[in-house]
């Protein structure tokens, strides 16, 4: 998987990537690094493009 897909993971602890479980039947999850996705996503990148919402708290 290229991280182009899941750029969370680059800068990730290769034991936190390794620790993926299954977080219902079309999901998966990194619980160290506080990332779910559905497994679809990853079978169909191009519906789901990578766009980063603010958050109200974050300093503009």
């Amino acid at each position: 998987m290229s991280y182009n897909r899941v750029p969370w993971l680059r800068d990730a602890r290769i034991s936190s990537a390794l620790n993926v479980r299954m977080a219902g039947p079309n999901a998966i999850e990194w619980p160290e690094l506080d990332i779910d996705l559905e497994i679809d996503s990853l079978k169909h990148p191009e519906r789901y493009p990578l766009v980063m919402k603010h958050s109200p708290l974050d300093a503009i």
